[in-house]
């Protein structure tokens, strides 16, 4: 119970007038006011009923509507109010009667939603009784689903593109056979079958299907170099938004995927399953930066029993002496499987490597740092390569889509 604003100004005015009026008048009226107040907060002290609608599970950086109203008549005013924590965003966070709003995710994982706050004024503006409404929820933000069911859609439909280009292989997406079709421009002159054109005296061709029931394996890096900040997001959050499509990807395409994560230790695992990649989403959505070194061996050595399989290795080469753990035990895992390293490239260094004439001293520096950590991380670059990975690099809006594109590049390469 508290007293409101009016209530305020009314013993305010009491006060200003009580050197000038009697004290018998004045303090009669103090106490009637204060009466006022008391009646007024009492009668709105029952807790009015309150209804929220808000959805259970959000997307990182997208709004969703979060709905919050009186679910009955109340005596008095009622204003509400959604309190938050540090990793969702609400706005506006208060309104009167009913608030409608947007519920932003800024980090995954889940985080709880606390009750809601209904301040409700009495009849007479005075007093006051603050309640507390609907219960605790947990609310689940989870990464790029959206961005990952569309790249699914586009191998589906045929129209998958990465950086404005088709991926098509030599011989289609796949080497087993499917059948017989008339041959179209855009075919490659390997799929031409030379003897049913010579029967049919028209030009035909080989139509191959994608492999079926590959393995496929997301390894997320959480050690220290992911907690990097690339705008509003951190590496270890793009690296899951790229191992989130290509487990899309896969579960399209009829593959098997997993996932293991792991910094000094493996943190999660979810081994290669049938339409698996709700599992990888429910297994990644929540894991956050360790401050350590990533052992990368340790996370090699877990696979080297496994079938053979499409190895995603989402990491960051920024720093190349940290980068060098990686470049010595990637041979372990090429030995048993075809490997990309996939990494986010830093569209601030690029910025500065390419910047225009400079103007002032500070600029011809940053110019040059960023021109030697570049040249530093092509020479990590280089050495994974020589020691049998595949390596993608992309900026963060790319990234997933430069993934899948290499995932497609094994499948047709019959490196599965």
């Amino acid at each position: 119970m508290t007293p409101t604003r009016l209530a305020a100004g009314v013993f305010a005015a009491l006060a200003v007038a009580a050197p000038f009026v009697a004290s018998w008048l004045v303090v009669p009226a103090a106490l009637a006011v204060a009466a006022a107040v008391v009646v007024d907060a009492l009668l709105v002290r029952d807790a009015p009923p309150v209804s929220r609608e808000v959805p259970a599970a959000l997307v990182r950086g997208a709004p969703t509507r979060l709905l919050l109203r009186l679910a009955g008549r109340v005596q008095g005013r009622a204003r509400l109010r959604q309190p938050v924590g540090p990793d969702l965003r609400l706005f506006p966070g208060e309104s009167e009667a009913a608030l409608e709003a947007e519920l932003v995710g800024v980090r995954r994982g889940s985080h709880p939603l606390p009750r809601a706050v209904v301040r409700v004024r009495g009849p007479l503006g005075l007093g006051a009784w603050t309640h507390r409404a609907c219960e605790e929820a947990v609310v689940r933000v989870y990464p790029d689903l959206p961005g990952a069911r569309r790249l699914a859609a586009s191998l589906r439909t045929g129209r998958f593109r990465e950086e404005g280009r088709r991926t098509r292989g030599p011989i289609g997406l796949g080497t087993d056979f499917e059948t017989l079709r008339d041959y179209s421009p855009d075919d490659d002159v390997r799929q031409v079958n030379w003897l049913a054109t010579a029967r049919l005296g028209r030009p035909i061709s080989n139509q191959f299907r994608l492999e079926r029931d590959r393995d496929v394996i997301c390894l997320v890096d959480c050690g220290r170099l992911t907690a990097a900040p690339v705008g509003d997001a951190t590496r270890l959050d793009i690296a899951i938004d790229a191992a989130v499509a290509v487990a899309a990807a896969a579960e399209e395409l009829g593959d098997r995927c997993g996932a293991l994560a792991f910094d000094a230790q493996l943190r999660r695992s979810v081994p290669p399953r049938r339409r698996g990649a709700r599992d990888v989403v429910e297994a990644l959505f929540d894991l956050e930066p360790v401050p350590v070194d990533s052992d990368y061996e340790r996370a090699f050595h877990e696979l080297t029993r496994a079938k053979r399989a499409f190895a995603l290795v989402l990491t960051d080469l920024i720093e190349p002496t940290a980068a060098q753990p990686l470049v010595d035990a990637l041979p372990v895992l090429a030995r048993h499987h075809a490997v990309a390293v996939a990494s986010v490239a830093d569209p601030d260094l690029t910025r500065l490597a390419a910047a225009p004439r400079p103007r002032v001293a500070q600029d011809v520096y940053r110019a040059a740092v960023a021109l030697d950590v570049l040249a530093a991380r092509n020479a990590v670059v280089a050495e994974l390569q020589h020691a049998g990975g595949d390596v993608v690099e992309a900026e963060p809006g790319r990234l997933a889509a430069a993934c899948v594109s290499a995932y497609l590049r094994a499948k047709t390469r019959a490196r599965l």
